[in-house]
């Protein structure tokens, strides 16, 4: 039986293209106490296999974390899959606004510590004691009041091409390294500020509102299914819109426009950009922003010196890997001193 997925991303999508089926992305995530997370996960990969469902997703004792592309045709049958499972019966599905049939080439199902890595001890605080969810009005009206600091719980590179008005902006990596820093910055407002929090789809902000409260915030609250579930509401409701420029997704697209505003910069020459691409020197794989003219100039990479590792032949670029671990320690996501105008 099938437990992994054994196509390449080349030979998927051309497998995509050669079905010519408009699929959807999606994503949804519930916190749940699940015994058997292996067990959960060999269960959904072969249901999802035999869907044609692609994507990235995490199991945890403590819940589900999923990113995924379902075919068009089939999004009942999926829908119709999670309604049999008690705890995602109904579960929130934020439709992507823009659709790219290539947003997800694999099906990943992993099993993990925890659904969002937070480096938080659960057992140490009461993590169901949430904050207030809102929605998008109420969300538009907090954020205008005198005593609201509006947090933004995503990382730099995410921030950067997109953001509410008037939000902070952590300058950080990972999720985890923000909930310190939030705290410091706004230890002597724990009683005299409402704090207004937000993210991608709502999963980060679920736990991070627990945390604070159990910090001592005593105003707390968290936009409900986070920008993409906004962007819905401003749409379908003709609300004024508050977010700027463009929401970073974890997937083949890398962002969803919410405004026409562009509020970055290509990092190689600073002309306005708001395009994310990955390094195309495989050692590198540095995620940045680049314009279409840097792209040309630069063959794709971020530096002359990736360029020149990118131009040579396919063998002689692994001899230069060999021996040489990747990791997310030397992926760091737009940061580089080769970049001239990373902000």
């Amino acid at each position: 039986m099938q437990l992994y997925n054994k196509l390449s991303a080349k030979e998927r999508a051309e497998l995509i293209e050669q079905a010519g089926e408009e699929r959807l992305t999606l994503s949804f995530y519930q916190y749940h106490n699940i015994g058997n997370p292996e067990l959960f996960r060999n269960h959904l990969f072969i249901a999802w296999d035999a869907m044609n469902a692609l994507g990235r997703i995490y199991i945890a004792h403590e819940g589900i974390n999923a990113q995924m592309s379902v075919p068009a045709t089939r999004f009942n049958e999926f829908k119709s899959f999670l309604d049999n499972i008690d705890f995602l019966e109904n579960v929130r599905l934020n439709i992507a606004r823009e659709q790219n049939n290539k947003s997800f080439l694999k099906l990943k199902v992993k099993v993990r510590h925890k659904i969002v890595a937070d480096g938080l001890n659960d057992k140490s605080f009461d993590v169901t004691n949430k904050g207030v969810h809102v929605d998008a009005v109420a969300f538009n009206e907090l954020i205008e009041q005198e005593d609201t600091v509006l947090v933004d719980m995503r990382n730099h590179y995410e921030s950067e091409i997109g953001h509410f008005k008037n939000a902070v902006t952590p300058d950080v990596d990972t999720f985890r390294d923000s909930l310190d820093i939030i705290e410091e910055d706004l230890k002597n407002h724990k009683e005299d500020k409402k704090l207004v929090m937000y993210c991608t789809g709502g999963i980060r902000c679920e736990k991070a509102s627990a945390y604070f409260k159990h910090k001592g915030f005593k105003n707390v609250f968290q936009l409900e299914g986070g920008i993409i579930e906004y962007a819905r509401q401003v749409e379908d409701q003709k609300l004024d819109n508050k977010f700027r420029g463009k929401n970073f997704v974890f997937d083949h697209r890398r962002g969803e426009r919410i405004s026409n505003e562009v509020i970055s910069n290509c990092h190689q020459c600073g002309t306005p950009c708001d395009e994310h691409v990955n390094c195309a020197n495989e050692a590198c794989h540095l995620l940045f922003i680049q314009c279409e003219e840097c792209a040309k100039t630069n063959h794709n990479c971020c530096s002359t010196e990736c360029a020149d590792i990118n131009a040579l032949p396919f063998e002689e670029q692994k001899k230069l890997r060999a021996g040489k671990g990747n990791s997310n320690k030397i992926f760091k996501k737009g940061r580089s001193e080769k970049l001239a105008f990373k902000k």
